[in-house]
């Protein structure tokens, strides 16, 4: 393998006037600089980057630990939230001029500790750590002279974080169905262990309270588990309890598109029409379940990209002033609503 010193031996120059050349660090006169090119073209000569990332500390390598590749093709269509954010990173580090490094946990947690490890050691100038929803997580132990930033989860240690604006979304859909004449909105939540149920229930009350609706706890019933089972079995009973009300909902907003889909399914095995009888909302946007439903479905778009791309530059930010701060509060991306035809103005139902 060829080296500097074999590049300034045919070109006839010095070890640093080849640096020079290489690093761009210093004026070369140019018909030198085309000796050193030519030299390092006849030898096929590749500079170390490891060897210049010693020296400058600076690789211009970015790590990111997902689990995103190894998710399970076969689950259906979750969205794959964490591709989406490792894709929006990749297009900020892309531009920057840095190189990513991805690194896959195989959805085990007790990887991500070797991998933080095996980045330091490839000298990565920092490490943006992707889960696959918002949740609060505990990193393992690492060096303080390197920046690390969570996207879609946050930790009890103030590590930089950028996390959805779960409350606001929820707030905003259910102002807008508010808007449309709805007086009676039941929300259908994921599982209460979730950050994300939470804060769009608080977001689900602040809309009613505002519009001087009285918040009624029948119509907020959960429908979903962490566990590993149909959940579709839970949103029957809930729709069987709502429809059983003095007064029934006119619109029913789902946890997620995916509860919105089983929820068509099950209100139109009971003649119930949508949107004519019964409005329908749902939360994440996936694309591949709310416009391929007829009506397309009413939701919030999780900004996942946006995300990625908030992450890598809060990132960059710490690398390029050198200070790798904690922030007492994590970053939220916007949520925006995306309205379709699932929901109809009350006044028009039948």
């Amino acid at each position: 393998m060829s080296t500097i010193y074999d590049v300034a031996k045919i070109a006839k120059v010095s070890p640093k006037t080849v640096s020079r050349v290489l690093n761009n660090d210093a004026p070369v006169g140019e018909a030198t600089r085309l000796k050193v090119k030519a030299a390092i073209d006849q030898l096929g000569y590749v500079p170390s980057t490891a060897a210049r990332a010693m020296r400058s500390n600076k690789s211009g390598l970015i790590g990111v630990i997902t689990g995103a590749i190894s998710h399970n093709p076969t689950a259906g269509p979750t969205g794959l939230p964490d591709l989406f954010i490792v894709q929006g990173i990749q297009s900020e580090i892309q531009s920057s001029g840095k190189t990513l490094l991805i690194a896959d946990t195989g959805n085990d947690s007790s990887r991500i500790e070797p991998l933080i490890r095996t980045f330091q050691e490839h000298r990565v100038e920092g490490i943006i750590y992707v889960a696959d929803f918002h949740q609060q997580i505990n990193l393992p132990k690492h060096t303080k002279n390197i920046g690390i930033v969570l996207a879609n989860c946050f930790d009890s240690k103030e590590t930089p974080a950028v996390v959805p604006d779960d409350e606001w979304g929820q707030y905003y859909l259910v102002k807008r169905i508010l808007l449309s004449g709805h007086r009676r909105v039941a929300y259908l939540s994921l599982d209460k262990q979730m950050v994300a149920t939470e804060l769009r229930t608080n977001g689900y009350c602040q809309a009613l309270s505002e519009a001087g609706i009285e918040i009624d706890s029948d119509l907020i019933l959960c429908a979903d588990t962490l566990h590993q089972v149909d959940n579709k079995v839970l949103v029957e009973q809930a729709v069987d309890r709502l429809l059983a009300l003095p007064q029934p909902p006119t619109v029913i907003c789902c946890g997620n598109d995916k509860m919105a889909l089983k929820l068509y399914g099950i209100l139109r095995s009971r003649g119930i029409r949508i949107p004519e009888d019964m409005s329908v909302a749902g939360y994440d946007n996936y694309l591949s379940i709310t416009e391929s439903l007829y009506p397309s479905l009413t939701t919030v778009d999780l900004a996942y990209r946006e995300m990625g791309v908030e992450a890598a530059r809060l990132l960059l930010k710490q690398i390029q002033d050198k200070q790798f701060q904690l922030l007492a509060t994590p970053v939220r991306v916007a949520s925006p609503v995306v309205w379709r035809h699932s929901v109809l103005p009350c006044d028009n139902i039948s």
